[in-house]
């Protein structure tokens, strides 16, 4: 499924906070969301793990001028530029944040804590590893126009897969699925923190919209697919979609940082 990954909240609350249109409680508070806290190890300067609010400090005075995200996969190192040890580490966790203007990277390692049967007494923790990065063209992160133009056809592909599958709108697991970006979609439409331009939002939401329909075809059970073949046929087939979603949603993320090295 195509969630919204911790590092584009981290990317795109800490350039606005580093353009100085939110505040560093502000930005805290959106980056961290439900979690119960994030810390970041391996600051140049410090000792040990310290909390956000001095880290993203620390970054800007180091010369960061902004953030970038990689959401990389087996096989596709979207938004990566290396080196080797930071790649490994961002494949692994699936997604990381780039400095523009100091070769400085953090990818985040994800724990729960807490015990009991009630899932409320279960929490959830983040710690991001700072280590270099080389300072090169991110790979394969298209424009925000050819992102929205891919986008466009990978909908009208998905769809069209989707019905022809009979899992694109049936059952109470796409019920809900709907449901819940709906939901989503109507909580301000703050997909985006302040400081990115208008296509960015559109792309960011078209993108979660493909990824709804990724998720709906993944968890409704077999759909149209009642065979071991077909439902790897399908597999397949929606595998260039959500790389398409991947991509688009790296080349939201990092509209802000496109647009401060174009002016």
């Amino acid at each position: 499924m195509l969630t919204e990954p911790r590092s584009g909240q981290l990317a795109s609350w800490g350039n606005a906070l580093i353009a100085g249109l939110v505040s560093p409680d502000e930005a805290v508070l959106a980056i961290v969301g439900e979690d119960a806290v994030h810390r970041v190890e391996g600051l140049p300067g410090e000792s040990g793990p310290v909390g956000l609010t001095l880290a993203l400090g620390r970054l800007r005075a180091l010369g960061a001028k902004g953030l970038r995200v990689a959401l990389p996969a087996p096989g596709h190192p979207l938004g990566l530029s290396g080196p080797a040890e930071f790649n490994t580490r961002a494949l692994e966790a699936e997604e990381a944040v780039i400095c523009q203007g100091v070769a400085l990277g953090l990818v985040p390692e994800v724990y729960e804590a807490g015990s009991g049967p009630d899932a409320a007494d279960v929490h959830v923790e983040v710690l991001w590893h700072c280590l270099p990065v080389r300072e090169a063209p991110p790979a394969d992160v298209p424009s925000l126009g050819e992102a929205e133009r891919e986008l466009a056809e990978a909908l009208r592909e998905a769809t069209a897969l989707l019905t022809k599958l009979d899992v694109a709108g049936s059952g109470p697991v796409a019920e809900a699925a709907v449901d819940a970006y709906r939901a989503r979609a109507e909580r301000g439409r703050e997909v985006l923190a302040p400081g990115y331009p208008p296509r960015a939002v559109r792309v960011l939401e078209l993108a979660q919209r493909v990824g709804l329909l990724i998720s709906v075809a993944q968890e409704n059970g077999h759909g149209g697919a009642v065979s071991a073949s077909e439902m790897g046929a399908r597999a397949e087939a929606l595998r260039p979609v959500e790389r398409t979603a991947r991509r688009a949603q790296v080349a939201a993320y990092n509209a802000y940082v496109e647009e401060l090295l174009r002016g």
